[in-house]
């Protein structure tokens, strides 16, 4: 696994990445600046990677989960319910790749990220 650093102003959110395609498509990019997007319990971000939907793509996600939306592309945390949550489960717009965990979670500070927020992803 490689790990990462999600930075939201003077907030670090460690994360972990799994050994997938997409998760090389990512690192391959490392560092990159972009500004947040919020969903309900998810930020997302435009990310300058591409990739494919793969085999295990889905929207159905889990707490803490780091995916990549293709539609945008779109580097996305998912942290609680969205607006296309069936309950409390995180659930994206549509199929996604997930590619990585965040190793630690804050909510309030996760639920305290604003659109247009400046994000940066590097290596930890």
């Amino acid at each position: 696994m490689t790990n990462i650093k999600i930075r939201v102003g003077e907030h670090v959110f460690p994360a972990s990445l799994f050994d997938t395609p997409t998760a090389l498509a990512i690192l391959d990019v490392l560092p990159f600046e972009s500004s947040a997007n919020t969903w309900g319990d998810e930020i997302y971000f435009q990310v300058p990677a591409t990739s494919k939907l793969e085999s295990d793509a889905r929207s159905k996600v889990e707490v803490g989960d780091l995916a990549y939306w293709p539609t945008m592309p779109a580097f996305c945390i998912f942290f609680g319910p969205t607006p296309a949550s069936f309950g409390d489960e995180p659930r994206a717009a549509s199929d996604v790749n997930v590619f990585g965990q965040l190793d630690e979670m804050d909510l309030a500070t996760l639920r305290n990220v604003r659109s247009g927020q400046k994000i940066t992803v590097e290596l930890a």
